[in-house]
């Protein structure tokens, strides 16, 4: 490794951190130049610490970073964005870390991707701006699994391989895709899946981010597609992922206002 390469400046985002002896912390960071990464922060925790400020979950940050013989260093953090619309909004604040435990669980460390960077970014550009952030974290899920590798497949048997008709389905998540309702019957841990629920999942999969305003969900269906991909994305990352719960107890409490 050459000089240029031991020295690093780049946008990145943190995705965990863990405080490390007496006034350090290890980062888990997603940047644009090296993708998933561990640094160090040295000193962060004390008071006059200048970067803790800028080292925060959900901004958009501009790093420094020099190569160490474990880890890398921070040695500069600059903030970019920090993302005030999300942190001020719960519901926002909750889609946004779902979106980082995705990245956190798909991501290859020390593996850079402009395209997984460029979606993180856009998604928390579009739970900013979106009232329900519903849509732009199914775009963010099928995308993820189209770059990573994991897209499902949503239009022949995955098992038989004859085309999916018009009526109900069942997911497999470990054969990668749908079962017509024959093969499905027999086979193991599937899912069934509503006609309208496989419609409009087809539609998010195959459409640009700017036309899925088009798709007015009813709320049943929602629940549906959400519970799906869940499943789906569950198997795939071999571990429950723990930000979808936090995200029903919010809405939960949402609609309990709503109603009082």
């Amino acid at each position: 490794m050459d000089d240029l390469d031991r020295l690093v400046h780049s946008e990145a985002y943190v995705i965990t951190q863990s405080d490390y002896g007496e006034a350090d912390r290890l980062y888990t960071l997603f940047t644009q130049k090296r993708g998933k990464i561990k640094a160090f922060a040295h000193g962060v925790r004390k008071a006059k610490s200048r970067k803790a400020g800028h080292l925060q979950s959900l901004s958009l940050i501009h790093l420094m970073l020099a190569k160490g013989k474990t880890f890398w260093i921070i040695t500069q953090a600059d903030t970019v964005d920090a993302a005030i619309p999300i942190k001020n909004d719960l519901k926002k604040t909750a889609s946004a870390l779902y979106i980082f435990e995705l990245l956190n669980r798909f991501a290859t460390e020390d593996e850079p991707s402009n395209a997984l960077f460029n979606l993180v970014k856009d998604t928390l550009a579009r739970i900013t701006e979106d009232a329900d952030p519903f849509l732009a974290m199914r775009f963010y899920e099928f995308r993820l699994l189209k770059i990573t590798g994991y897209m499902p497949n949503l239009t022949t048997c995955v098992q038989c391989n004859k085309e999916i008709l018009p009526q109900d389905q069942y997911l497999s998540a470990e054969k990668g895709g749908i079962l017509c309702p024959q093969c499905g019957l027999s086979a193991y841990g599937c899912k069934k899946v509503s006609l309208p629920a496989l419609k409009y999942l087809r539609f998010i999969q195959r459409s640009l981010a700017e036309e899925l305003s088009k798709a007015n969900i009813p709320e049943l269906v929602r629940d549906e597609i959400q519970q799906l991909m869940q499943y789906y994305l569950t198997y795939i990352s071999e571990k429950k992922l723990n930000t979808p719960l936090f995200i029903k107890q919010v809405e939960a409490t949402a609609k309990n206002k709503e109603i009082e």
